[in-house]
């Protein structure tokens, strides 16, 4: 509850300060429109005026890469393409009052934000049993191999076998990689049993009691519920052509590169959560154009080619002085900032020289004003003082910068001076042309603006050390850094993250994006497998916190400013407040939307 205040806090403040600066140009109630037969209804969650839902058209809004996979049991970033199509046992609750929860947060879901989707309810007898009452009535698309039948308790066992490797033939030698598992708390649930005990029941059974449990097994990612005879038939579902499911789209063609679209599913078994008298979805199609350059997709949404761009797509505006500038030149267009996490950190190689040296990673971290650069690269908008891995938001496990040791807050300080000192002292000094050392960092252009890592390469450069800039997109930075550790100086990686699930994200980092010791540095390792043993949230977040100091304290991880990203729609998009998170994310969340039709000629488009 405290994590949850403080969120609301957040955004007030993020709000107020965006709008005093002209950044923020979001959601004023709406003028009627002119067309007198035009019907009106009040949002529920929301309790602002609306033109009333409306069947047909199109949503396009702009993707930044091609998808990694269209299996999630491969990649997670695999639902941003397959949500909608593929769903869950449970599903965030869209009909919740936005004063409760506003889906603000892409890593924050409280359970009391959970309803039932392809569950329609479940009961724990005790603390080791889940058992789950599947929804009668939904089938899966009308295509092959799945041909339209009914979904049963049958496909949530052959799908909970496969994410956890047990029962039907999937044992830890032959069940797909998990890439991204350790520390997801679907992956490091106890699992002793999954059970169809009949057509419409699945019961659960852990070795040992479990508190992520129940959100794991209803929200996780991994938790997909995917085709079963197409899985028997191909081995998995990476070809996007074999992708079947029970939601309100089926994905219907995919240009590589270039496009994807989704069409309507008839028969889909679902009703809007805000007016349950309508049958969802309400457009016939759903089309995303992938741009990786974000002038491309600038122009695009100014031009009304696509309708919307933020969190669905990865395609949010990330930089202030781009979001300034489209209020002033497109101020019908609505923006919502969000805060999340810092994503102009970068991880280091530190199994190898010179990052292998800690005076190395000292000196790159004391190298950065971080109090300049927010206050004019981010317009002041930012957070510069330094976080952990785990974002100041997250009470009870964070650690406040004003409370670290004097002597560690001065190692997070502007000190160039101390910066070269460091350097010398490790063995690195100037050269003939000034230049200590020379590395390279991989910039990920989904998440970061290169325009700040080039200003930190200037940074940097001040003290000897050469940085090269390798831009790539996510489908090469999650092959390169996140499967392969294929990088021999910096990459990007993100700090300061405000996560409920902060096992996953201290996990996650401990072999994968920030590429941190994890198993090689046994200290760290059995601060992560106390959290993951933990019996409480207590017990938990004692053990998250000192693993949290522990990477602060070993600079595993380079802190950049954490700065507000902005998603931004056309008003004819109707239904959407800004919403991240829910329900289940990407076409989920577009599934209940509408374009206002007569809105959208009145504006010329």
């Amino acid at each position: 509850m405290v994590y949850m205040k403080f969120r609301k806090c957040l955004a007030v403040l993020i709000g107020l300060a965006l709008t005093a600066t002209g950044l923020w140009a979001a959601g004023a109630e709406e003028e009627p429109a002119a067309a007198a037969d035009k019907k009106y209804v009040t949002d529920p969650t929301t309790r602002r005026v609306v033109s009333a839902p409306e069947y047909g058209g199109t949503i396009t809004f702009a993707r930044r890469s091609a998808p990694p996979t269209f299996d999630n049991l491969f990649h997670p970033w695999a639902y941003g393409v397959i949500s909608g199509v593929v769903e869950r046992l449970g599903t965030p609750d869209w009909a919740i009052d936005r004063n409760e929860y506003d889906f603000s947060s892409p890593t924050v879901l409280p359970l009391f934000a959970v309803t039932g989707a392809l569950a329609e309810s479940w009961e724990t007898p005790d603390p080791l049993t889940y058992i789950f009452h599947i929804r009668q009535g939904v089938h899966w698309h009308n295509k092959a191999p799945m041909n339209g039948r009914e979904f049963t308790a049958s496909d949530v066992e052959y799908n909970f076998h496969r994410v956890f490797g047990i029962g039907s033939g999937f044992t830890a030698e032959n069940k797909p990689p998990v890439l991204y598992c350790r520390g997801a708390a679907a992956c490091a649930a106890p699992v002793e049993s999954i059970a169809a005990t009949d057509k419409w029941t699945v019961v659960i059974k852990l070795k040992e009691p479990t508190f992520t449990a129940l959100f794991s097994f209803l929200i996780h990612w991994s938790t997909m519920m995917m085709p079963p005879e197409v899985i028997k038939e191909y081995g998995d579902v990476q070809d996007w052509r074999n992708v079947v499911g029970t939601g309100p789209y089926e994905l219907t063609d995919y240009v590589e590169g270039s496009s994807l679209t989704w069409t309507k599913n008839p028969d889909y078994w679902g009703y809007d959560e805000k007016y349950p008298e309508n049958r969802l979805p309400y457009v016939d199609e759903i089309s995303a154009l992938i741009m990786s350059e974000g002038a491309t997709r600038l122009a695009a949404l100014r031009s009304g080619k696509v309708d919307y761009v933020g969190w669905i797509g990865g395609a949010t505006l990330r930089s202030m002085d781009i979001a300034d500038n489209l209020r002033k030149t497109n101020p019908e267009i609505a923006q919502w900032p969000f805060t999340n996490r810092s994503n102009s950190a970068y991880a280091m190689e530190t199994t190898k020289p010179p990052f292998s040296d800690i005076r190395v990673r000292k000196a790159m971290q004391m190298a950065l004003d971080h109090e300049t650069i927010n206050n004019t690269f981010n317009k002041g908008l930012g957070n510069w003082k330094p976080e952990g891995l785990a974002g100041d938001a997250v009470v009870g496990v964070s650690t406040p910068f004003e409370e670290w040791p004097e002597e560690l807050q001065q190692e997070y300080t502007y000190n160039p001076a101390g910066a070269e000192a460091l350097l010398d002292e490790a063995g690195y000094p100037r050269g003939p042309d000034g230049v200590r050392f020379k590395t390279d960092v991989v910039h990920s252009v989904v998440h970061q603006d290169v325009a700040y890592t080039e200003l930190v390469a200037g940074y940097w450069a001040e003290i000897g050390i050469e940085v090269a800039i390798d831009a790539v997109d996510a489908a090469t930075y999650g092959a390169r850094v996140s499967a392969g550790h294929d990088f021999e100086g910096l990459a990007w990686t993100a700090s300061g993250v405000d996560s409920q699930d902060l096992l996953n994200t201290i996990g996650y980092y401990s072999v994968q994006g920030a590429n941190l010791p994890g198993g090689i540095d046994p200290t760290y390792e059995a601060l992560y497998e106390a959290a993951a043993a933990a019996q409480s949230i207590e017990e938990q977040q004692r053990a998250l916190k000192e693993a949290n100091m522990y990477i602060v304290e070993n600079h595993w991880i380079i802190w950049g400013t954490k700065v507000p990203q902005i998603e931004a729609a056309w008003p004819w998009l109707k239904g959407y407040n800004g919403e991240i998170w829910g329900p289940q994310a990407g076409n989920s969340i577009l599934a209940r939307l509408w374009i206002d039709q007569d809105l959208k000629k009145e504006m010329g488009y």
